[in-house]
């Protein structure tokens, strides 16, 4: 029966972190992973979250289920970290909060709600956008679409952007990144966050906004703009929020679908639809993610803790951007890579070439996707002059 099954491809990503293992050479780079990472190349536990988790230890009084909208005390945190605490929204009671295993989770949730609820739209995408968004969407039936984000001297094409966003039929959904765009790392502007709204309006369009990365470009509030913006202009909103980066828990798959609807009836509708979906999907989320984060945020001192975390984490990533293109100035390269400097969030679309990439790799023992996207967090004050000599030297 499983005869004509046939073996696809490994995922990209996975097989570098293989590859890298194997090299030999001392002193090679490891810029391909999607996670976070210090000066030391780890992916810490931050001191907030083990604080947290010794408390919910110490107190812990079941491993029940917390039902498929998740713990009430997590989205009653999440909800005001997207929105804002005095968010009108709240006030009308026109948000909704579903605990979701990790970003992708909510995804998922988002995409089978609108192949089911919203079925015969399409969905448009950047390009590029998140691999996995291609994934998701195309899995739950949805018919995808992409509209231009990059031009070919590796800036962010708005005008592309908006030019398309205006072709786009009436109804169908668009899918936004919040901040810290993966993988290019061009965020829009309060400026250009407005004009996208006012066509958003003018097709009647459904945004979709993944806010993977809040408190990673410019700030928690910040980074939530766009997001605030359109849920406070528009009567219907999805939003797909993580957890699992900002606060350091990638293995505990913390996320949360919010929806945002005209009012509150309407979102008791929307609430019981996206139940039956989470049910289907997994039944329940898992709990103790969303623990950690709720006792981080109820309590003043840990959550003092956490912010201050986040931005030396944020802090150390701006950095780092800004001392890669003053490397790469010795070699008359820092105005060709300017970008680096002016992108938010983890990740860079550096603008290398594939087979630039390839010699990196063979040559030098530096590591990133064929794309060019590269993990700026893999960047340490150690590693970026020979970082800045090999760039130059595939340059040539």
């Amino acid at each position: 029966m499983f005869e004509h099954i046939e073996r696809v491809p490994g995922d990209a990503i996975l097989g570098l972190i293989e590859a890298f293992k194997k090299d030999t050479n001392p002193q090679k780079v490891d810029l391909g992973v999607g996670v976070y990472r210090d000066a030391h190349g780890n992916t810490p536990v931050m001191r907030a979250v083990k604080e947290a988790e010794a408390r919910l230890l110490s107190n812990e009084t079941t491993k029940t289920y917390i039902g498929s909208h998740g713990a009430p005390a997590y989205g009653g945190v999440v909800l005001p970290m997207v929105l804002g605490a005095s968010s009108p929204v709240l006030e009308a009671n026109r948000a909704s909060a579903t605990q979701s295993p990790g970003g992708t989770g909510a995804l998922r949730l988002a995409a089978d709600f609108i192949a089911t609820q919203l079925p015969d739209r399409g969905i448009w995408v950047s390009d590029p956008t998140w691999p996995n968004h291609h994934g998701i969407f195309t899995a739950a039936g949805i018919e995808l679409h992409k509209y231009p984000y990059v031009d070919p001297d590796n800036r962010l094409d708005f005008d592309g952007m908006l030019g398309a966003l205006k072709k786009i039929p009436k109804g169908d959904v668009v899918v936004l990144h919040a901040c810290c765009h993966n993988p290019t790392g061009f965020d829009l502007s309060k400026s250009q966050w407005q004009q996208v709204l006012e066509v958003v309006k003018e097709r009647q369009l459904l945004p979709l906004i993944d806010f993977a990365y809040q408190g990673f470009g410019e700030g928690l509030d910040e980074d939530a703009y766009g997001v605030r913006l359109f849920a406070e202009q528009l009567d219907e909103v999805i939003i797909t929020s993580s957890c699992s980066k900002n606060f350091g828990i990638y293995c505990e798959r913390t996320g949360c679908l919010i929806m945002v609807a005209k009012d509150a009836e309407q979102m008791e509708n929307i609430r019981s639809q996206v139940a039956i979906v989470a049910r289907e999907n997994y039944s329940n989320p898992p709990a103790h993610g969303g623990a950690i984060v709720s006792e981080i945020l109820h309590d003043a001192e840990l959550s003092a803790m956490w912010r201050e975390e986040l931005t030396e984490m944020r802090d150390r990533i701006n950095t780092l951007r800004r001392d890669f293109v003053e490397a790469l100035k010795p070699y008359g390269l820092d105005e060709k890579y300017a970008c680096v400097a002016e992108q938010r969030g983890m990740f860079s679309y550096t603008g290398l070439t594939p087979e630039q990439v390839d010699r990196l790799r063979d040559e030098f023992g530096i590591y990133m996707v064929r794309s060019g996207r590269a993990n700026v967090a893999g960047f340490s004050q150690e590693n970026l002059p020979y970082l800045a000599k090999a760039i130059a030297a595939v340059n040539d």
